[in-house]
């Protein structure tokens, strides 16, 4: 049986990373004719960010679409592409695909009588951020700016990541879709009380904005920010299974997440009303990206609302409502 699972876990490894690929490959296709040496690090660092994220995210959940749409966040999120292709150098992606598999040997290592030693190896991605900085500073090569901070200002990238990147700003959050994956999530780490991964993520969010720390040790901020979007990530796993297989008891927090959504599509529609009336339609681009996000944000709404029907009426198709999220989520994600 231990075999037979094994096995199991195996091909299931290898198929998500063989649609990481493709995804990969289809994205970047058009530009590799372009790209430099150091550019063909890109898509591998995406694969490697989703593939790592998919592992250490199966400590967490046994289900497969939970780990598969935790290593796509992660991989394909917005922070991970904007930390490639923007205003960093491909190594710098590197580091940050790194990140996930940093994480494994204090989440799959050692037990029982050497907790204490697995609880310490969390401090390896810390310590990786830091060597990186250090060597390259060395090196006198400097793949990321110290100067690259994160705004408070900046924060509306989650709820409108699209504009963002056509803005330039730093970009963060989980597109659309997933959002209510991990409010889900959230909810269920907190009422399951594990908080080592949510202690890990304020940690990371808590150094983004130390300056001084960063200051001295001459770290990018923003690198931070791929430790706590990993675990936000395997929160949206643990969500996304929540959403697709909840009990009757959970109906109101599908129902919270459906309007939540709604509330979400309202107001990017309302921020499209405002930027079609800017004068000479100066701000119709930035306009027709609001009502994408608030198409996506719709499409979300409904997904959560066909579940939470289902949910009430007790049909107990759990493969059904996950097809339907996956769908929101995949199309969101594409």
């Amino acid at each position: 049986m231990q075999g037979q699972g094994s096995l199991k876990f195996t091909w299931r490894i290898i198929i998500s990373t063989i649609i990481y690929i493709v995804f990969a490959i289809y994205l970047f296709w058009p530009y590799f004719k372009s790209f430099n040496k150091w550019q063909y690090l890109i898509p591998l660092n995406i694969c490697l960010a989703s593939a790592g994220c998919f592992l250490v995210s199966r400590r967490w959940m046994a289900g497969f679409a939970g780990s598969f749409f935790a290593g796509a966040t992660y991989g394909f999120g917005p922070y991970m592409l904007g930390m490639s292709i923007t205003k960093f150098h491909p190594v710098t992606g590197l580091l940050v695909a790194s990140i996930p598999w940093l994480f494994y040997p204090s989440v799959f290592g050692l037990k029982n009588n050497f907790k204490f030693i697995s609880a310490l190896l969390v401090i390896l991605p810390f310590i990786a951020i830091i060597l990186f900085f250090e060597i390259t500073a060395a090196l006198r090569i400097f793949p990321a700016s110290i100067q690259a901070k994160l705004s408070v200002k900046e924060l509306y990238s989650l709820l409108a990541p699209l504009v963002a990147a056509k803005r330039g700003t730093t970009l963060i959050g989980f597109y659309h879709v997933p959002i209510a994956a991990v409010i889900m999530g959230s909810f269920m780490f907190t009422a399951a009380r594990k908080y080592n991964v949510i202690i890990i993520l304020v940690l990371g969010i808590i150094l983004t904005f130390c300056d001084p720390i960063n200051s001295r040790l001459g770290i990018c901020p923003v690198i931070w920010l791929s430790i706590t979007m990993l675990c936000f990530s395997i929160i949206l796993g643990a969500g996304f299974q929540g959403l697709a297989s909840p009990g009757f008891g959970d109906r109101k927090w599908i129902l919270a997440n459906s309007i939540i959504q709604g509330i979400f599509a309202i107001v990017t529609l309302l921020l499209a009303t405002k930027y079609f009336q800017v004068m000479m339609s100066l701000g119709d681009s930035y306009a027709r990206l609001f009502v994408e996000s608030a198409k996506m944000y719709l499409m979300g709404a409904i997904a959560l609302a066909i579940c939470f029907f289902m949910t009430c009426g007790k049909l107990h198709m759990r493969i059904v409502r996950e097809i339907i999220i996956s769908i929101a989520i995949v199309l969101d994600i594409f």
